[in-house]
């Protein structure tokens, strides 16, 4: 779905099919019993509309047998309007309380799904497409349940009932009439096939601009920065006159389709009246039953011209409910086990990686590590060294099982990652990334979210260890100062140490630290590693670093190059070593504006 958007189109457009629809059914069912009710309604106003004609009839016939029985007529006529007004407000009632109560289901399902799927996911879908289909699809599975389907069947019960009664007025007009299915049904069947592939090459095209504007504006300081905002909104206009076309010639057909079946029907109704005419002026039939004949006819042919129509709206819902069924159905290569251990408590922290081997999905060819062996004792400070690409944050992807080794075992207090449920475990960590996520919230709730539970002191000390107290009281509105979007109003090490007490805050066993002080001046930098220092007498910490000076007190420091393990040691061991290590020590610590990677450049 993130791949090149014709590869999407094509791949896709082609399997839908209306029968799709019928997977909405497992939503449905917990409401039968309002959908039942629905249907009610909706076969009550049916059988109430069909009676209105037998009413004209009768007023017609009936004109010049005296006031009495002439005012009994329309009195009947008015009861049924009265009725019908009824019944029809509560078929609305009904019928869009229950399309708006399925597709609530249906959107907080899809979002259930998708935000437990692993990372392995998201390397296929843009999270924009993902949003599309939550939002885009859902309002037209809404049109359906809350609309067409019901209008749909209220159609066909009238082209039914009003055929049928066609039939009981005058049998050689309703033959006549039938002359015209073949005529009306052909236009259906072949423009309908192609509406459902454009419809479904639409919905693809509105996806991918989605996806493609979302990526756009949630970097939109980096595409500023390089002046690429004109390449942006060219690629953005592209995908959007895409669909454009696509809708347009969408649009076409389905004007032809309705021209066409409008055009036939009306013709052969015109037709039909001309000889009803000629029927009543002969003494074969009756002014009230040619009325009565036509007035049902014209309810037929309204109900088939509607059901032309309304079939185009279910196919597109039926491709909005197959690419929503395909997010629901789809298999996370990452799965909870079905009987799984569960992680004894208190957590010692003791972490192992055993001959582990791993390849992400986007790069099959190339080892991210190979052959890893690992452990690292309960309460250890572990740092992972090494150039950039080295595996260092991988181990940290594997810890949290965001992937499975595709060789070995990584295990937590000796029990394999994958025998136990991933929210188990997952509690017995805290991370502070790479990249620190902040969201559009108030600072203090970007620290709870580490522990919701948190009172307001833990929050404020958690923030002192993470040296964020300073600058969070310095805010406007202190710890309560909203943050923006993705933390937009902080600076880079202000966010990574919101990052940082957040991870204090949860006060987990085991401490993952992927980079946390990369964005941070020297005096927080020592402010943080002397939390760090604390915090690792209690717990088993594992740090990823680039700069050697924030991992020399480490217990030990595991070196990695090319995904395997080179040395380990401490920091004067290794230097004494001399390799890889030793050289990046020399380099750091005798100019101390170079990183590792720029080291091993």
């Amino acid at each position: 779905m993130a791949r090149r958007p014709e590869a999407a189109v094509e791949d896709r457009a082609t399997s839908k099919k209306i029968g799709s629809l019928r997977s909405l059914w497992p939503f449905i069912r917990p409401y039968r019993g309002l959908a039942l009710l629905a249907g009610l309604a909706l076969m009550a106003t049916a059988a109430i509309s069909l009676t209105l004609p037998l009413a004209v009839r009768r007023i017609i016939d009936g004109f010049n047998q005296g006031f009495g029985l002439l005012d009994q007529y329309f009195l009947a006529a008015l009861i049924i309007a009265a009725l019908l007004a009824l019944g029809t407000g509560a078929r609305y009632y009904l019928v869009t309380r229950l399309g708006e109560r399925v597709v609530a289901d249906i959107r907080k399902a899809v979002f259930d799904r998708v935000i437990g799927m692993s990372p392995r996911f998201f390397e296929q879908v843009m999270t924009g497409e993902v949003l599309s289909r939550i939002t885009t699809d859902t309002t037209l599975v809404l049109s359906v349940i809350g609309s067409s389907v019901s209008v749909a069947l209220r159609n066909f019960l009238i082209f039914i009932g009003g055929f049928g009664l066609m039939l009981w007025t005058s049998p050689k007009l309703t033959g006549l009439a039938l002359l015209l299915v073949p005529l009306v049904v052909g236009p259906i069947v072949v423009l309908g096939r192609r509406l459902r592939v454009l419809s479904r090459e639409n919905q693809d095209w509105i996806a991918q601009s989605s996806g493609n504007a979302s990526e756009a504006l949630s970097s939109v300081q980096t595409v500023q920065a390089f002046t690429h905002e004109d390449e942006n909104r060219a690629a953005f206009g592209l995908i959007t006159e895409k669909s454009f076309t696509t809708a347009l010639t969408r649009i076409r057909a389905r004007a032809v389709m309705t021209v066409l079946v409008i055009f036939l029907i009306f013709s052969g109704v015109v037709g039909i009246l001309w000889i009803g005419a000629r029927d009543v002026r002969g003494g074969a039939m009756s002014t009230g039953d040619l009325v009565q004949f036509v007035i049902y006819a014209v309810m037929a042919a309204g109900a088939v011209g509607a059901l032309s129509e309304i079939w185009g709206e279910l196919q597109r819902a039926a491709g909005a409910t197959e690419r929503l069924g395909e997010l629901l159905a789809v298999t996370d290569h990452v799965q909870d086990p079905a009987r799984p251990v569960a992680l004894p408590r208190p957590v010692r922290g003791e972490i192992a990686l055993q001959d582990v081997t791993f390849h992400y999905p986007s790069r099959p060819t190339q080892s991210a590590l190979e052959e890893v062996t690992l452990r690292v004792r309960p309460g250890e400070t572990v740092a992972l060294v090494g150039p950039s690409g080295a595996g260092k944050t991988t181990v940290i992807q594997l810890l949290q099982r965001f992937y499975d080794p595709d060789r070995g075992q990584v295990s937590i207090d000796g029990i394999d990652l994958r025998d136990m449920t991933r929210a188990d475990f997952r509690r017995a960590i805290a991370l502070v990334p790479q990249d620190p996520v902040i969201f559009a919230a108030t600072a203090r709730d970007n620290i709870r979210f580490g522990r919701p539970e948190a009172s307001d002191a833990e929050v404020q000390a958690a923030a002192k260890a993470a040296a964020a107290h300073d600058f969070l009281t310095a805010l406007p509105q202190g710890y309560d100062t909203w943050v923006g979007e993705r933390g937009v109003m902080l600076s880079g090490g202000q966010k990574q140490r919101i990052a940082l007490a957040r991870a204090i805050l949860r006060d987990a066993p085991i401490l993952l630290l992927d980079e946390a002080t990369s964005a941070l001046d020297a005096e927080s930098e020592g402010a943080v590693q002397q939390a760090v220092e604390r915090l690792s007498h209690s717990r088993t910490v594992i740090i990823v670093a680039h700069r050697l000076a924030t991992v020399k007190k480490a217990d030990r420091i595991v070196v990695f190059e090319a995904g395997r393990i080179v040395a380990e040691g401490t920091h004067e061991a290794l230097v004494a070593e001399g390799g890889l290590y030793a050289r990046l020590a020399r380099l750091q610590f005798t100019d101390g504006a170079l990183s590792i990677a720029e080291a091993t450049d």
